[in-house]
């Protein structure tokens, strides 16, 4: 597809470092949410993210279609999933997986395997509110870390229970946002249209389940 997207000036160039995952030790921050549930948060994680970002642009993108009451319509995002023993198509990526599975091997107790992508083309693509519960049950606790590349967007959570004011975390070029604990049970999060303009976003969600 083509990219209006433009790469950052602050953004690896040939002078600068090559791509690769950051540190994540004393430099991630943790915001504690209700009921057992966290998000970690570390800024420009990603370096080289252009490159990457380009790369993706370039991959099997696939447009998928949903029932909503009485009719079938086009899922808002394009998608691709990558799973356990797919290589995932930028080296950096598999690095970033094992920087993950490095620094979260406690809390985590078991791997990220899979890495499901979310390509949104414009404002007008989202994703509504939702728990990534998939393959999982209700009551288990699970891990989801997401790489954000390419323009801006809020990623939104607002817990199930209600009683809570929806918090918004902006996720830029390179970004990590990590939802844990038992966030996914009892919160939901959404990327929400905007009518801003907004150039591509692609998210890359680690999970430690292998679903398509």
């Amino acid at each position: 597809m083509t990219s209006t997207y433009q790469p950052s000036m602050f953004d690896v160039s040939a002078s600068g470092p090559a791509p690769g995952a950051g540190e994540l030790r004393d430099r991630v921050e943790r915001h504690q949410l209700t009921a057992g549930a966290w998000v970690d948060v570390l800024p420009g994680w990603l370096q080289g993210s252009d490159e990457v970002f380009e790369t993706l642009l370039g991959i099997d993108w696939r447009a998928d279609k949903r029932q909503m009451y009485d009719s079938v319509v086009d899922v808002p995002r394009l998608l691709r999933w990558y799973g356990s023993e797919e290589g995932l198509p930028h080296a950096t990526l598999t690095e970033a997986r094992s920087a993950l599975n490095h620094y979260y091997a406690d809390e985590l107790g078991e791997e990220f395997v899979t890495a499901g992508m979310c390509l949104y083309r414009d404002g007008r693509d989202s994703v509504a509110w939702h728990g990534d519960t998939i393959g999982r049950s209700a009551r288990h606790d699970t891990m989801v870390a997401i790489v954000s590349l390419g323009s801006p967007r809020n990623l939104s959570l607002r817990p199930r229970a209600g009683g809570h004011e929806t918090l918004r975390f902006p996720l830029g070029h390179g970004d990590l946002i990590v939802m844990g604990g038992s966030c996914q049970r009892t919160w939901e999060h959404a990327i929400l249209k905007t009518a801003k303009p907004v150039g591509p976003r692609i998210s890359v969600q680690f999970r430690p389940i292998n679903v398509a």
